[in-house]
């Protein structure tokens, strides 16, 4: 048994409170290396004739990745106190794994094992219930529709005329975001990311002017309040975009530091290394990325944190918002978030607050500051192997495994599952225009664990490269649009929200692969068991079944864009035939 790479501690992903009586406890182990792991566990308490009264429990292997395995298991400590360690067995040696270290037996001396103090309701990761049920829309407000020709920016282009720039405006308001929801709604859409809203020099807005302000070029208060109210009452939540990491270069107070310099009562808003301040070629001062026009603002400064914290409140407050998303939010320190989340919560406790964070982000996800993530390592998996091919099944399955594995069952649960977004190329462009591809894609992302997320158009086949290519104007006109596509996703988006097992109300775990384009897949959960089979190629596949559970009657899932779900009875055979970028969906 190769020791050193047996890893635990009572902590993150590893040991966590799932519910207010529930503990999910994980091992990792070499790949193939160990056979088999038990959890021994008991109440630190628990004594009799000078003897510890510990259990043991079989733990399952959870997931395998390629250099790991996972072992998992779930307890309910009558006390709500733990200790605990593990008994390891190989094809060579059994071993006690704890604290302490590794034992030939089980050690007697209670100090060795690790521990889980107490089970306290207020420590368990609590997003918000509602999100495990949503799915995501993105609307980048300039390019979605112009509803008010009236609020159009100088040198307004004509809808779709051009090829979107940095620098060119089509006048996307929210007047024509209201006059959309129709579609929206029939999409089965039930929450909208908007990116930011608020004053701002650029058309993407993520150099703001005034935090308290809507941009003109998307009307006012009182339209923006018509706006959430129409969406609350067809049962959409709306999320906005907080840029809290810096601002635009022309927000007061950093046109109060360049001209003042020194002088200026607002020196201390920013992350400044000299005077003269100066924007030009290379700023002296902390930014984000080298852009001079989006200066670092700093957090710690009391007036600053007071500021941004306010701002959080109002558009809560005022405008019964549902959601934050918080750009660049890595680059902000973690005492701004946890009394971020205070402060936003004590006006809504549901509000849902996600962090832009591209890579592993457990520091931010244990209950004090976000509810979730967006999920750029599912995202970036994904591409790889449905878009672009560039891995294999098993390459991919194990990423996703090592993926699941990062986070507790509950912060997945709420993950933000992207496919594509204003920041990447558009899934269209990245298929090289392969519907089949498309179409694999949001089969997967649809059946995943998390809460998923379709950016603007792409359910109509929209392509765009990298930014601003993906930032064209939404089309609405339907001889443009790929309607095969669209009913397509309208099927899947409705399977989700009427079958638990498809959607948030299971748990996923792949199973064996038998062929390095195909994926094979099962969610299970209390009333009953769905198995996937997908096929990533052009190729037709004969896959054998034998090794995916019994051949039991059961039923297969036809799902088509002209009739959505129907489902007949069937056994899954011996061998499964799939076309070419074909699936087949079989429930136990």
């Amino acid at each position: 048994m190769l020791k050193e790479a047996v890893y635990h501690r009572p902590k993150d992903n590893f040991a966590y409170m799932y519910d207010q009586e529930t503990l999910h406890i994980l091992l990792q182990t070499k790949k193939d290396d160990v056979k088999s792991v038990s959890l021994i566990f008991g109440d630190p308490y628990d004594w009799k004739e000078k003897k510890w009264q510990a259990d043991s429990k079989l733990m399952r292997r959870s997931g395998s990745t390629d250099l790991h395995d996972y072992w998992f298991a779930e307890i309910k400590p009558p006390f709500r106190r733990l200790r605990y360690g593990f008994r390891c067995e190989s094809e060579e040696e059994v071993c006690y794994y704890t604290e302490g270290g590794f034992f030939d037996s089980m050690p007697n001396d209670i100090a060795n094992y690790f521990c889980f103090p107490y089970l306290h309701a207020v420590d368990v990761f609590s997003p918000p219930s509602w999100v495990k049920d949503t799915v995501w829309y993105q609307i980048f407000p300039e390019r979605f529709a112009n509803g008010d020709a009236t609020l159009d920016p100088p040198d307004t282009l004509a809808w779709g005329s051009a090829k979107p720039t940095p620098e060119n405006f089509f006048g996307g308001d929210f007047q024509g975001v209201i006059d959309h929801l129709d579609y929206l709604e029939e999409l089965g859409i039930n929450g909208i990311y908007f990116t930011p809203i608020f004053t701002a020099y650029s058309n993407h807005k993520y150099d703001t002017i005034d935090y308290r302000q809507i941009d003109p070029q998307f009307g006012d208060k009182k339209v923006f309040r018509r706006l959430v109210d129409a969406c609350h009452k067809r049962g959409i939540r709306v999320m906005l975009d907080a840029v809290f990491n810096h601002s635009g270069y022309y927000f007061p107070p950093f046109q109060d530091v360049l001209t003042h310099q020194e002088k200026s009562r607002y020196k201390d808003w920013f992350h400044l290394w000299e005077f003269p301040v100066t924007s030009e070629k290379h700023p002296n001062y902390d930014t984000f990325g080298f852009v001079g026009s989006m200066p670092k603002l700093n957090t710690n400064n009391q007036e600053v944190k007071e500021y941004l914290l306010r701002t959080a409140q109002y558009w809560v407050e005022e405008f019964d918002i549902d959601g934050w998303r918080l750009d660049v939010a890595n680059e902000v320190d973690h005492s701004f978030w946890r009394e971020f989340r205070q402060a936003v919560k004590s006006i809504k406790p549901d509000v849902y607050i996600l962090g832009e964070i591209w890579h592993d982000s457990m520091p931010w996800l244990r209950g004090d500051q976000f509810d979730a993530v967006m999920n750029y390592p599912f995202t970036n998996q994904a591409i790889d192997f449905f878009a672009e091919q560039k891995i294999t099944a098993t390459a991919f399955a194990e990423a996703i495994t090592k993926v699941l594995h990062m986070y507790p069952a509950n912060v997945n649960e709420t993950a933000f599952n992207l496919l594509d977004s204003h920041d990447t190329p558009r899934i269209a462009t990245l298929a090289g225009g392969d519907k089949n591809k498309i179409r694999l894609l949001y089969l997967f992302q649809l059946s995943f664990i998390g809460t998923p997320c379709l950016y603007y158009g792409d359910e109509i086949g929209m392509t765009g490269g990298q930014d601003p290519g993906c930032r064209a104007c939404m089309e609405w006109d339907e001889n443009k649009q790929d309607l095969a596509l669209l009913a397509f996703v309208r099927s899947l988006i409705g399977i989700r929200k009427n079958e638990p097992l498809f959607g948030n109300h299971a748990d996923f775990r792949f199973l064996e692969t038998p062929n390095e384009n195909c994926l094979v897949y099962e969610k299970s959960g209390k009333t009953g068991r769905l198995l996937f089979f997908l096929n990533n190629s052009s190729n037709p596949v004969l896959l054998p079944t034998g090794n995916f559970g019994n051949q039991s009657t059961s039923r297969e899932w036809h799902l088509s864009a002209e009739d959505g779900l129907k489902k007949q009875s069937a056994k899954v055979p011996d061998e499964l035939e799939l076309p070419p970028y074909g699936f087949r969906i079989f429930e136990h």
